[in-house]
């Protein structure tokens, strides 16, 4: 008996370490059953994740192919609405708008479904500003149409006013208009630019003034062709029984007044800035004339009636000089235009001719039509 209870005793000694071993490995396990518990959900709350992205990206797919064909079909809705407005006699300007934006892409990986609410909502805020810049642009060149359309009703206006003729009188004029650059009649009412002959300078005027002498407004000789203030207006003199259209014969006493100032042509005893001939000048205005602003015309050669292309002289009534010009120019302010005077010799300096212009027929034409 003894030896029993002392051998329970040294298996007892054995085992009690062996079964505290076990118990600390057993505390030890539970942390990782634990973790290993924490991991599992954790992926299967990723994988739901996943299945939740994949059906949100299927939406946002579905919903681009619809939102596609239905922009398809709107385009192809205005764009036949376009057409039958083009082809409409009036009415307000078409404006071509779409909603439709570029396509959406699908958002990658972990894209929620706020992220893309944002996305459409900017899209549709800059297809909204892309559809007022289309507006605002057809706006414009309506407006850029209305104002040329003015401009040409102003041009109508301001030439009906320089020139004072009647609707009538414009459709007759308008049905000779072929044989403007031919030989057709300086009559009075016309616009012309007088070219010299020899130097081929047209007569100018400009508002600028003599430095010496009277100090009114500049005459010269012009090299250019274009420039519109080498325009005369041919007018009868002060107090003339003279219609519109009528022919000027040699021996007529007549006044050119300047297109763009309204002066007139006019000469004096003052002494010209370069040669010291008679000084030439632009004076005056629509209601202030005098006879320096006379001149009588004179052909050359045969003809009694002054036509295009042909060679005259005009002589000024006041002090009996020519209208003349040299190849003696400014070289200040003025530079490379030719000095204009009037001379007492008759020479070819002399000799003018009209050059381009605006040429009204005869009266008589007016009344045979």
């Amino acid at each position: 008996m003894p030896h029993f209870t002392s051998s329970s005793h040294r298996v007892v000694k054995y085992l009690c370490p062996i079964h505290r071993s076990i118990e600390e490995q057993q505390s030890l396990s539970r942390p990782i059953d634990r973790s290993i518990s924490s991991v599992a959900a954790k992926s299967k709350q990723l994988l739901y994740d996943i299945s939740e992205e994949r059906n949100l990206c299927s939406e946002v797919i579905t919903h681009r192919g619809k939102t596609k064909r239905s922009g398809e079909r709107k385009v192809q809705r205005l764009s036949s609405d376009l057409a039958s407005r083009r082809s409409a006699p009036s009415g307000p300007p078409f404006r071509f708008q779409s909603d439709r934006g570029s396509p959406l892409a699908a958002p990658p990986g972990a894209a929620d479904t706020s992220s893309v609410k944002r996305s459409l909502a900017a899209r549709k805020s800059g297809n909204s500003q892309s559809s007022r810049k289309n507006t605002w642009i057809w706006q414009s060149k309506w407006l850029i149409l209305a104002m040329a359309a003015m401009g040409i009703l102003g041009i109508g206006s301001l030439l009906f006013f320089i020139f004072g003729v009647s609707v009538e009188e414009v459709s007759s004029a308008s049905a000779t208009v072929n044989h403007v650059t031919e030989g057709r009649e300086v009559t009075f009412g016309s616009v012309i630019k007088l070219q010299h002959d020899r130097t081929k300078f047209r007569l100018h005027s400009h508002e600028v003034p003599y430095g010496s002498g009277s100090g009114q407004q500049s005459v010269t000789g012009f090299p250019g062709v274009e420039d519109a203030n080498s325009y005369w207006i041919v007018r009868p003199p002060s107090g003339a029984s003279v219609n519109q259209g009528d022919e000027i014969l040699s021996g007529t006493i007549f006044r050119l007044q300047h297109m763009r100032t309204h002066r007139w042509l006019h000469s004096h005893l003052h002494q010209s800035p370069i040669s010291g001939n008679y000084e030439v000048s632009a004076f005056g205005g629509n209601d202030q004339s005098d006879t320096g602003d006379n001149w009588r015309l004179e052909i050359e050669g045969k003809g009694n009636v002054w036509m295009r292309d042909q060679k005259v002289r005009l002589i000024h009534l006041d002090t009996g000089t020519y209208l003349h010009s040299h190849d003696k120019k400014y070289t200040r302010i003025v530079a490379g235009q030719q000095e204009v005077c009037g001379v007492q010799k008759k020479t070819s300096d002399n000799l003018w001719l009209a050059a381009e212009g605006v040429y009204f027929p005869r009266a008589s034409s007016f009344k045979s039509s």
